[in-house]
């Protein structure tokens, strides 16, 4: 999660396969990748934010995990060997109010910068959890 400088927002990316379906960058790590290094790939990768254009701001302390609901396991293809992910959780905080993402078209189509209780109301139903966990104690 990327964290605004000067506002309590954070930066939100819309789906590019679900249109009105918002959330945070994520991905898998990679075999032997830290999960600190991961973070900072997938961000990268899906938003075009460099490591030099955020801030470590906090680690959460725990993995958390949600579930598929059964017609997402069907598309991914594996209905009973995955049934949802566990993630880990990093804050950034923008070194400067003027980062501007540039969304990677496969993953997100556009951005914006919310406040934390958006986010999670616009965030698909089954993600909910994690996501009020940690954008609820910002």
């Amino acid at each position: 999660m990327v964290c605004h400088p000067a506002t309590t927002q954070v930066l939100a990316f819309e789906r590019a396969d679900t249109p009105g379906s918002w959330q945070l960058p994520q991905g898998g790590l990679r075999s032997g990748e830290a999960p600190i290094d991961g973070a900072l790939r997938e961000l990268f990768e899906e938003t075009g934010i460099d490591s030099a254009q955020v801030e470590l701001r906090v680690e959460h302390p725990s993995w958390l995990a949600y579930e598929w609901p059964p017609d997402v396991r069907v598309r991914k293809g594996t209905p009973i060997e995955r049934l949802g992910q566990t993630q880990r959780w990093f804050i950034f905080g923008a070194v400067h109010p003027g980062v501007a993402p540039t969304p990677d078209g496969t993953e997100f189509v556009d951005w914006k910068w919310v406040e934390p209780r958006w986010l999670i109301d616009h965030v698909v139903e089954w993600r909910r959890g994690p996501y009020e966990l940690v954008l609820g104690s910002l």
